[in-house]
C-alpha cells in the first residue's frame, strides 16, 4: 500500500509538472537558489565548531567544541546587541505590518485606474532604492549643517537637532525609514488577499446598512487576518537577524550610535574585519539560526492552538 501512495504520488507530481512546465520553469532558480545557498551550505556549519584554517579546509581544521560560541557571549555587549536586534526587529514587524495593512485598505478604495496605478508606482519605488541612497537621502534630512530639517529649524530661530550625535533618536529614525521603504512592497500581498475576497459578502454587508468601517472590521479585516498571521510567522523566524545592510549603510561604525543600533550582525561583521576569524562569525550565525527556529516553531505551536488558519504547518 505504501509502495502504491508513492507511485501514485511520484506520477501525480510528474502529471502536474507536465501540466504547468512554465510555472515549474519560473520557479526554477529560486529552487536552485536555494538548493545551493540553503542546502548545500549545511555541510559547512562545522566551521563553527572547529579552529577553521583555509589551508586545511572543513575536514582537516582541529575540532574545538563550543569554544567559538565564547566569542560572542562572553563579550561585553552580546546582552546589548542581542536586546538591540529583537527590540529594533520587533518594531519593525508591528509598525510594518500596521502601515503595510493599512496601505492595502486604502489603495483597495481607490476607483481611478490611473490614479491608482500612479499611487501604487510611487509606494513601490522606495523599495527599489539601494541603502546606500537611502543614506544619502537620510542624510540630506538629518544632517546638522545641511539637511533641510535643521535649515528649517534655523530659519524658525531655533538651534540646529545634532541627530547623528544622538543615539536614543535612532530607533525611531530606522523604524520611520524601514517603514517607508518596505511598507509598499508589502501591501502588494495583502492587496492581492483584500482583491480576491468575494464581493457578495460586501454586497450583503452594504443591503444590510454597513458602512465602510464596518465592512473592514467584520469583512475584510477576519479574511486578512490568516495572511498576516502567516507572514508576522515567517518574521518572527528572522527576528534575530538583523537588517545588515540598512544599519551598516545608515550609521555605518559611528561609536555614538552603537548604544542603541548595534545588532548582531553588525556587531559579528566588525569583529570577523578586526579579527578574521569566520569560526566565530560562523558560530554567531548558527546560534541566530537555532533560535530563529525554536522561535518559528513556537509561534506556530501558539498559532496553531488559538488561530488554527493562521499557522505555517
Amino acid at each position: 500500500m505504501k509502495q502504491k501512495t508513492q507511485k501514485q504520488k511520484k506520477s501525480g507530481l510528474l502529471r502536474d509538472i507536465r501540466r504547468n512546465k512554465l510555472s515549474y520553469l519560473l520557479m526554477l532558480p529560486a529552487g536552485i537558489y536555494t538548493l545551493l545557498f540553503g542546502y548545500c551550505t549545511l555541510p559547512y556549519i562545522v566551521i563553527a565548531f572547529q579552529n577553521y584554517n583555509y589551508t586545511k579546509g572543513i575536514f582537516g581544521s582541529e575540532f574545538v567544541g563550543l569554544k567559538n560560541f565564547e566569542f560572542f557571549f562572553r563579550s561585553n555587549r552580546a546582552a546589548l546587541v542581542t536586546f538591540n536586534t529583537v527590540y529594533l526587529n520587533f518594531f519593525f514587524i508591528v509598525v510594518g505590518t500596521l502601515a503595510s495593512v493599512l496601505l492595502a485598505l486604502l489603495l483597495n478604495e481607490i476607483r481611478g485606474k490611473r490614479y491608482l496605478k500612479v499611487t501604487q508606482s510611487m509606494l513601490l519605488f522606495p523599495n527599489f532604492l539601494s541603502w546606500i541612497i537611502v543614506n544619502y537621502i537620510v542624510f540630506a534630512m538629518l544632517s546638522t549643517e545641511y539637511g533641510w530639517i535643521n535649515q528649517i529649524i534655523k530659519s524658525l530661530g531655533h538651534t540646529p537637532v545634532s541627530l547623528y550625535s544622538s543615539a536614543d533618536a535612532w530607533p525611531l529614525i530606522l523604524v520611520v525609514v524601514k517603514t517607508w521603504k518596505s511598507a509598499g512592497i508589502n501591501s502588494v500581498i495583502y492587496m492581492a488577499t483584500i482583491v480576491g475576497i468575494d464581493e457578495s459578502y460586501y454586497e450583503a454587508a452594504k443591503i444590510d446598512g454597513a458602512t465602510k468601517l464596518q465592512q473592514i472590521r467584520y469583512i475584510t479585516m477576519p479574511l486578512l487576518a490568516l495572511t498576516i498571521c502567516i507572514l508576522t510567522l515567517l518574521a518572527i523566524g528572522k527576528i534575530f537577524y538583523g537588517d545588515f545592510q540598512m544599519i551598516y549603510s545608515l550609521v555605518g561604525d559611528n561609536g555614538i550610535l552603537l548604544q542603541r543600533t548595534d545588532v548582531i550582525d553588525t556587531f559579528v561583521y566588525r569583529a570577523l574585519r578586526q579579527t578574521g576569524d569566520p569560526s566565530g562569525a560562523m558560530a554567531v550565525g548558527l546560534y541566530q539560526a537555532a533560535v530563529g527556529f525554536v522561535l518559528v516553531f513556537g509561534s506556530n505551536f501558539i498559532a496553531k492552538k488559538y488561530f488554527p488558519g493562521g499557522a505555517i504547518f
